[in-house]
């Protein structure tokens, strides 16, 4: 895609929509999962340079989030209170149909003014489908539907006569409207780490997210989705995880990450340890999600530690601007004060980022 390379780093951040915060530990978060706070978080964020939010999908008390509001409608909710603030809501395909969920966005989209966007989110949560009643697909089989399900949302979003005849959805001659106000239609968000995520990624999506990562790993991402993009003539940008703890001293900032790991709420971290390495092992490459990650990785969900992102304002900027180099696009942060982290950003770290990527394009 040209001169992706060029733009400015986008940033996101995750909305605290499920009670715990971003981290499995017992350390003090002054972060609420109420629709009041954050709807003050969003204004705040977006007037603090932020230009997505991702509202996160969890349907029953799991892993220390005991409590937690459903994805897409508080993603509108969130986009009211906004005014330039792009909301990604999080979706699990197998839970949606297709043509409900876009129905759905298209009107969340026009009422917005173009701001909604949705993560198809295949699925790691067992549990959450076969306490429904709902059959639990192999793992390459979650993707395959993922594939068909964004093919549908694209067809009902820009055809007057959608048409699509597939394995797990059919539809004929269907017709939305009003269409989205996004051109060509809302952004389509993906994550997973697995070779089948990659290559759905190169295919059909226009995002792919990555799991925290450090400088080699996300590298090695990029490259393969990017190869895989190739192929089939499509363009896809990268946007990764990371955890923020900025402090006035790199000492200060490690000492908080030793906290919350100290403080970890073990069974709470077991317990999704044991979700999530079934899903990210059940690959035939073992390259699934949490497929190698450690304790004190899922103390923050989506190995957030991983990227680095810890330390002075100068040290995040420098990381920041690092992996733009490797080819992130957006990076989607979370924090333990939300408030006050967000804020701090705002203030104190993205102009250094943004001094750092001028710098960068004067070379």
């Amino acid at each position: 895609m040209p001169g992706i390379e060029s733009e400015p780093l986008k940033f996101a951040y995750w909305v605290p929509n499920v009670s715990g915060g971003l981290v499995t530990s017992d350390i003090e978060q002054r972060t609420d999962w109420g629709y009041e706070y954050n709807r003050d978080l969003a204004v705040l964020a977006e007037n603090s340079g932020f230009e997505y939010a991702l509202s996160q999908v969890r349907y029953t008390a799991s892993y220390g989030a005991a409590y937690q509001h459903e994805s897409t409608g508080f993603s509108l909710a969130l986009l009211l209170a906004t005014q330039r603030l792009k909301v990604i809501a999080a979706v699990h395909p197998g839970l949606w149909h297709p043509g409900v969920l876009a129905k759905f966005i298209a009107s969340a989209d026009v009422i917005s003014g173009g701001r909604a966007a949705v993560n198809v989110v295949s699925g790691w949560f067992k549990d959450e489908f076969t306490n429904l009643g709902e059959p639990w697909l192999e793992h390459d089989e979650r993707y395959r539907r993922s594939e068909e399900f964004i093919r549908v949302l694209k067809e009902l979003w820009t055809s007057d006569h959608a048409e699509f005849a597939g394995d797990f959805f059919r539809i004929h001659d269907f017709d939305i409207k009003p269409k989205p106000v996004g051109r060509p239609h809302p952004e389509i968000f993906q994550g997973g780490n697995s070779t089948a995520a990659r290559k759905l990624a190169g295919r059909v999506s226009d995002w792919y997210f990555s799991n925290g990562k450090d400088f080699d790993g996300f590298s090695e991402q990029v490259e393969e989705v990017r190869g895989y993009a190739a192929q089939n003539d499509h363009a896809v940008r990268f946007g990764l995880n990371g955890f923020v703890i900025a402090r006035e001293t790199e000492s200060e900032a490690k000492a908080v990450l030793r906290e919350i790991v100290e403080k970890a709420n073990t069974e709470a971290v077991e317990g999704f340890r044991g979700a999530v390495k079934q899903a990210g092992s059940s690959t035939s490459d073992k390259k699934g999600m949490w497929a190698d990650s450690e304790f004190k990785d899922l103390v923050q969900y989506n190995d957030g530690f991983r990227t680095g992102l810890i330390g002075t304002p100068e040290q995040i900027a420098d990381r920041a601007i690092e992996y733009k180099k490797r080819g992130a696009n957006l990076l989607l942060l979370g924090f333990l004060h939300y408030l006050e982290d967000v804020e701090h950003f705002g203030k104190h770290v993205l102009p250094v980022i943004r001094e750092k990527e001028a710098a960068l394009d004067r070379v």
